[in-house]
């Protein structure tokens, strides 16, 4: 039985992975890290890291980005391997947690959806097979009314696979309204629309001369995501250290 902590236990997420794990065989959430004592969990919860005394092989962190870099310190100090899954670091931060992984197993992704990660996989290979044949590549994200970042890091992530799988080709352009041209080859438009309460929707089109071929992936709920970090601490518990990101935890 993988032991994990959890940290940030106490919000909308770390509730869901509760729960989740609760039914899996194969982990149990043995403590919870938050500094909100609202909710009584069958394990311990404590307000920090280091007041937390329960032995665990791995974290799970649904928490804020503000409490990230104790977290990696933690981490590189136990040498518990970590799952991060808070949105909205710096570039510092990650640059930290890349540094962290040179002591202990860090995994991170944009999005730690099952469904998106298989997406990311899929779209290099469109890409290297229809970009070359003129296919113009745009993406649709859609989410929520209170999401306060646009485009979404899974956007981006998107956006990035196709790139990379292109030699860095191609720019992203997220607004067309400020100029009167026609599109360049080598872009790929990136449009947001937030609204009511979708939790989160990705379209990728390929469009060409006469066809058009169209990827999507919809979120009904934020279950998904607590999924995929569940595995993702199965797949890492017990990991030597190293960089680690959800295409690992699929293949």
């Amino acid at each position: 039985m993988i032991r994990a902590i959890m940290h940030g236990c106490n919000g909308h997420m770390g509730q869901v992975i509760t729960g989740l794990a609760a039914a899996d065989e194969e982990i149990e959430i043995v403590a919870g890290i938050d500094l909100s004592d609202h909710i009584k969990n069958t394990y311990p919860v404590f307000s920090s890291l280091e007041a937390c005394d329960v032995e665990a092989d791995v974290i799970i962190d649904f928490c804020s980005a503000k409490a990230i870099d104790g977290l990696i310190e933690y981490s590189v100090k136990k040498r518990i391997p970590v799952v991060v899954c808070t949105t909205g670091l710096s570039e510092e931060q990650v640059g930290r947690i890349r540094e962290a992984s040179a002591y202990v197993a860090v995994l991170k992704s944009a999005n730690m959806s099952l469904g998106i990660n298989m997406l990311l996989k899929l779209l290099k290979e469109a890409a290297l097979t229809l970009a070359p044949a003129g296919f113009d590549m745009e993406i649709v994200e859609r989410h929520h009314n209170q999401k306060v970042d646009a485009p979404s890091g899974t956007a981006l992530a998107l956006a990035d696979s196709m790139n990379e799988a292109l030699d860095n080709a191609y720019s992203y352009k997220y607004d067309r309204s400020q100029e009167r041209a026609k599109r360049s080859k080598t872009e790929i438009g990136i449009s947001a629309v937030r609204g009511g309460n979708i939790v989160g929707e990705h379209e990728v089109i390929f469009a060409g001369t006469d066809e058009v071929i169209e990827f999507k992936h919809t979120a009904y709920s934020k279950a998904v995501f607590a999924k995929g970090a569940i595995e993702a601490a199965k797949f890492l518990a017990g990991k030597p250290a190293g960089f680690y990101d959800m295409s690992d935890v699929i293949g």
